[in-house]
């Protein structure tokens, strides 16, 4: 399962490294592809996680997520 989030204020390296730190550390997340230059992270899982769940991780970071896709 894949879901596509569009996240704001990523702004280098060190940004999406945080992005796909806190989305690993998800439980049920098995690869994280986190871009600052496209604002996205394509989240690859295991099982269906609530949008609410993976926009709480990334938000906690102090990025704003405009929109998930699945």
């Amino acid at each position: 399962m894949k879901k596509t989030m569009k996240i704001e204020g990523m702004m280098c390296g060190h940004c999406e490294a945080r992005v796909q730190k806190c989305l690993l550390a998800i439980e049920g997340v098995k690869e994280a592809i986190v871009s600052h230059e496209t604002g996205t992270a394509e989240v690859h899982m295991d099982a269906d996680i609530d949008n609410e769940v993976l926009q709480k991780a990334v938000e906690e970071q102090d990025y704003k997520v405009t929109e998930i896709i699945t």
